[in-house]
């Protein structure tokens, strides 16, 4: 069994525009939370490409990876993820084919088969396109050939993009990119986050199904977590009301601006209400630390996650950034106790 301190840690950004607050400031205070996560020690950190949402400011998500990468040193800076049927593999290859040479060895590329938008919108991207299940596979492989290196007689070649080999990673809260990351020897990103209901026969599908590749030698899993740590439960509780309001919103096709935390918000809402955000927040961890500790411990031991990535969202930046700071001291790991000396 795998101990807190054996996984990493990373986090996943929506970059949330705030109730009273502009995309400039969200965009700000993105790069912020990238710089504190890099402090911090965190693996990598992710954008997730979302369109027509007013709360939301990562569309253009393979801009504001090189914007984050930009202002940071260390950390791995991707997608989480790039919205594949959204876009022609070979414009997403010389995108971050680019990354890749601007910030070597840092750049991630996380793929997603959802469209992260309405039909409307799906549309307006990609026009009359039809998307198949044999489509996304299809344009996997074909996006490893363009950052791969080019070979004698390639007549499309990503320039710049081939020979780059960015880190491929399948993103997924159904089975099938489970089954499909399992038999290309990929990485795997479940977004239980959103979607914890089918985390572990995910998972379970990915190891079973993983075949060894020349990118992966064994199965390696990260698992999304909704995560809201403060000095204590009450506070944590709290803050998660902002991610609750969220939440609802999602459900009840209103979404807006992260709004502010409300006091006692959960109980004032109907029980159908409180079973449909408790539901979609099944793998949340929201407390002080004890509780954080054992929240995540209780996730490893289920999941056996080689990598936690956390999407927090709390209203005040100052607070999100502490939220990080007790969240990676949780997993820590914990010094032995004193041995007292006997006379």
């Amino acid at each position: 069994m795998k101990k807190l301190q054996d996984i990493r840690l990373s986090m996943l950004d929506l970059v949330a525009v705030r109730e009273g607050g502009t995309v400039a400031d969200a965009l700000a205070i993105a790069l912020r939370t990238a710089q504190h996560a890099e402090s911090l020690g965190f693996t990598r950190y992710w954008l997730a490409e979302h369109h027509n949402m007013s709360g939301i400011a990562s569309s253009a998500t393979a801009v504001l990876v090189g914007h984050i990468a930009g202002g940071t040193r260390r950390i791995r800076v991707g997608s989480g993820g790039i919205m594949l049927p959204n876009h022609a593999p070979l414009v997403v290859a010389e995108a971050f084919g680019t990354l890749a040479e601007l910030y070597p060895g840092r750049i991630d590329l996380g793929l997603g088969r959802a469209p992260g938008t309405d039909p409307m919108t799906m549309r307006a991207l990609r026009r009359d396109r039809v998307e198949t299940e044999a489509d996304f596979p299809r344009d996997v492989a074909e996006l490893q050939q363009l950052l791969g290196p080019a070979q004698p007689g390639q007549r499309l070649v990503a320039n710049p993009g081939a020979g780059t080999q960015v880190p491929i990673w399948l993103l997924g809260s159904s089975l099938f990119s489970a089954q499909l990351a399992g038999e290309m020897g990929l990485p795997y990103a479940f977004a239980s986050h959103f979607a914890p209901r089918l985390l572990l026969p995910a998972l379970e599908i990915y190891r079973n199904r993983f075949r060894p590749s020349a990118t992966l030698d064994k199965p390696y899993a990260i698992v999304g977590v909704p995560l809201v740590a403060a000095p204590t439960d009450e506070e944590a509780e709290f803050l998660a009301s902002s991610t609750y309001q969220r939440v609802l919103g999602i459900l009840t096709g209103r979404r807006g601006l992260l709004p502010p935390p409300v006091e006692g918000f959960m109980r004032g809402l109907h029980p159908q209400e409180r079973a449909g955000i408790a539901d979609f927040l099944a793998a949340a961890v929201i407390g002080g630390p004890q509780t954080v500790r054992e929240g995540l411990g209780e996730i490893a031991q289920a999941t056996e996650a080689d990598e936690f990535i956390i999407v927090s969202d709390v209203f005040d930046p100052a607070l999100r950034l502490r939220s990080m700071s007790i969240t990676a001291e949780a997993m820590a790991p914990r010094p032995a106790p004193a041995v007292l000396a006997t006379t």
